[in-house]
């Protein structure tokens, strides 16, 4: 089996990004003050990198775009809106936390098993 960077990449999602987006979409108000701090720097650091990538497929007219424009245009300003407001953030932010754990879930879930399928053939 060689090496599959998308397998890592859905692997990583699963373990341990789906768990952190659903603790802080249940947790709401009730999340430790590290957690916003967390979701702040996780922000930016989203903006600057798949804004950068997200520019650069643009360009070259890639058509995987679309995954680094969700990260920067949609996660990015969600996690940092979050990490302003804190305690005082309303409820459908973090609604929209659990619909990014789900969808997320269910992207790399399917992303995976075709990523082994392709590997068994």
């Amino acid at each position: 089996m060689a090496y599959n960077p998308h397998i890592i990449l859905s692997v990583i999602h699963l373990l341990f990004i789906v768990p952190a987006l659903l603790y802080v979409g249940f947790q709401r108000a009730a999340n430790p003050l590290w957690v916003y701090w967390t979701l702040g720097f996780v922000g930016i650091v989203l903006a600057l990198y798949h804004g950068s990538k997200a520019i650069a497929k643009w360009a070259s007219g890639s058509p995987s775009f679309w995954v680094n424009a969700i990260h920067a245009l949609l996660l990015a300003p969600l996690f940092i809106y979050i990490a302003i407001y804190r305690r005082d953030t309303p409820r459908a932010a973090y609604e929209l936390i659990l619909l990014s754990a789900f969808a997320a879930l269910g992207y790399h879930l399917y992303s995976l098993a075709i990523n082994l399928e392709a590997d068994v053939d």
